[in-house]
């Protein structure tokens, strides 16, 4: 999966920074001599390690499930996980027994955001014998 957005933003300074380094230490080494790019290229892999060590651990602590956000714009539904045997909206209304979940289904959802536009609907997971939106019923006997 193509990293997006502000991650998108970062592959490319990293991309770009990584580049200066290199033509700066070929520079040095051909314009001043192979001790002193030696010298630096030591100095700054232990800088550039140091810190790609604290960008794994901020990543790690703060990543893994239970973080992922769900919204719903104005008159919008939004739901985080599986939806089963429900009504939901402007006067929505259920009736009948309670269906069970189907058979081999998930436990839960995938781990991903949700979102839904104005007078939307989404669901982060599957939806089964169910009525979603303005006047949503559901009537089984």
């Amino acid at each position: 999966m193509a990293p997006t957005g502000a991650a998108q933003v970062w592959v490319w300074v990293t991309a770009v920074v990584t580049g200066l380094v290199t033509v700066g230490l070929v520079l040095v080494m051909v314009l001043v001599d192979l001790n002193t790019a030696g010298q630096i290229a030591t100095v700054a892999g232990t800088v550039l390690s140091a810190a790609a060590l604290l960008v794994s651990v901020v990543a790690l602590s703060g990543g893994g499930g239970g973080r992922r956000t769900v919204r719903a714009g104005r008159d919008g539904i939004a739901v985080g996980g599986h939806v089963t045997g429900s009504a939901l909206g402007k006067d929505a209304k259920v009736s009948g027994a309670a269906t069970p979940p189907p058979a081999g289904a998930p436990a839960s959802a995938p781990d991903a955001d949700v979102r839904s536009g104005r007078g939307g609907v989404a669901t982060g997971g599957d939806v089964t014998d169910s009525a979603l939106g303005a006047g949503s019923e559901r009537d089984i006997p």
